[in-house]
């Protein structure tokens, strides 16, 4: 039986903002970092945003594991399981296939000069960008996304409300009447997610109900309204009540846009504002044509309220719900004035924490899985998180529906008892939205 050839993985800068510490996730095999992949890595590393967390902390990292070595020879990674790693420094282009003159050009060239240098391994370039990965398969170099973090199953994420048909009418009295039942009542040996919802029907009747795993109860779940805005639909309803429910601390909700994600998130906040000091609002923010938000004019706030006006578009169809001359309109537009309702960004937080907080994440699908880490680290006593978006309308480069945040969230967190994932299918914006969703 033939041996095995070795591997060597070339890692692409995108590889490395995605994930700081990705050269310590391909078990025994060696890695291989062309130089033009630090030269890029320098014109990141300052900055507030995650990527440049992430060149900062790879640069550190490369400089404490070559100590006094040089970094042009293979250098063995920490851990007795892992491979070597060294700087691809041969990137003279020898193809005349390509402009030289382009950084992934070069990362190209690193990689093929490596493959001619080590017939006796295969060598693999790992990117999370899909048109170099076609360029290299496109001069017969190995080339794959980096799969660290990247759900494998979609459907597995598929995991909050199910709709029960034919269930007794019995049993469907009992909820209403009751609002509550044993779990054995109705699941006797399938095992539940905690906080997980159903929909019980029978031909005449039906009841909302969810899974509470510390009582192994099925409980009732009641359509609530809440800032004069009521649930539209079953999914709705399940929404509202994991973003009411004290004992969950960390709520997603996945849905296409018009399904009230954000709206019904940030009337919750608002409906329990007693209950908090502060109630920050944020989204990513991804700029249009790749153009960072430095090139618009003003200061940080000037800057960063074109991207956050959907946030205002919702606070300000919540305040529409009452009288101008109703104390709840007063109430709103004083929690601005006050900044108890506050919008954040992001780029910020690291090394803050939150404590007394509700704080919705919109847009949490243009964030990288170490962003949500990051975010979420930083809650302290009685706070609660909210990461509402789309897992399928990807805006950021390098994402996509498996390696996002919100899909990695939803994927590890599952059946969490602090943990609760809503997904919202119907939409309710209007009918004309609906029809863009269908078919456009």
């Amino acid at each position: 039986m033939p041996l095995k050839k070795k591997k060597i993985y070339v890692l692409d800068t995108s590889v490395i903002l995605y994930s700081h510490d990705s050269i310590m996730n391909f078990e025994e095999n060696d890695i291989g970092i062309p130089i033009t992949v630090l030269e890029e890595l320098d014109h990141l590393k300052k900055g507030n945003d995650t990527i440049n967390f992430e060149a900062r902390e790879f640069i550190r990292m490369i400089d404490n594991l070559s100590s006094d070595k040089m970094l042009s020879n293979w250098i063995p990674l920490n851990g007795k399981t892992k491979g070597k790693f060294k700087i691809l420094v041969n990137q003279k282009t020898k193809n005349n296939i390509f402009n030289d003159e382009i950084n992934d050009h070069k990362i190209l060239d690193s990689a093929l000069n490596l493959q001619k240098e080590e017939k006796d391994k295969v060598v693999t370039l790992v990117s999370k960008d899909i048109n170099l990965r076609l360029k290299a398969k496109s001069l017969n170099l190995n080339a794959e996304d980096y799969l660290t973090g990247k759900i494998k199953n979609l459907n597995s994420l598929d995991l909050e409300e199910k709709i029960l048909e034919n269930i007794k009418s019995s049993i469907v009295d009992k909820v209403n009447d009751n609002n509550t039942l044993d779990k054995k009542d109705i699941f006797p040996r399938k095992k539940l997610i905690d906080n997980s919802y159903y929909v019980l029907k029978n031909t005449s009747k039906s009841a909302l109900v969810y899974f509470d795993g510390d009582k192994e109860t099925i409980n009732k779940v009641e359509k609530t309204t809440i800032c004069g805005i009521q649930p539209r639909n079953a999914e709705q309803a399940f929404a509202i009540h994991s973003l009411l429910n004290d004992d969950v601390s960390l709520v997603s909700i996945n849905g296409v846009a018009g399904t009230g994600k954000t709206l019904l998130a940030l009337a919750s906040a608002i409906s329990q504002r007693r209950n908090f000091k502060q109630i920050f609002v944020a989204r990513p923010i991804v700029p249009l044509s790749n153009k960072d938000i430095g090139y618009l004019p003003g200061d940080i706030n000037s800057k960063i309220n074109p991207y956050m006006e959907p946030l205002w578009d919702n606070f300000k169809y919540i305040q529409n719900q009452y009288k101008q001359t109703s104390k709840e309109f007063k109430i709103l537009k004083n929690m601005i004035e006050s900044e108890k309702l506050v919008i954040q960004t992001l780029a910020y937080i690291r090394g803050r924490s939150f404590s007394n907080i509700f704080f919705i994440v919109d847009e949490a699908q243009n964030l990288t899985p170490h962003e949500i880490k990051t975010i979420i680290s930083r809650a302290g006593e009685n706070t609660k998180i909210v990461f509402a978006g789309d897992i399928n309308q990807i805006d950021t480069p390098y994402l996509d529906s498996q390696s996002n945040g919100l899909s990695y969230l939803i994927d590890k967190l599952k059946g969490q008892r602090l943990y609760s994932h809503v997904t919202l299918r119907k939409g309710e914006r209007s009918d004309l939205a609906n029809l863009a969703n269908e078919l456009l």
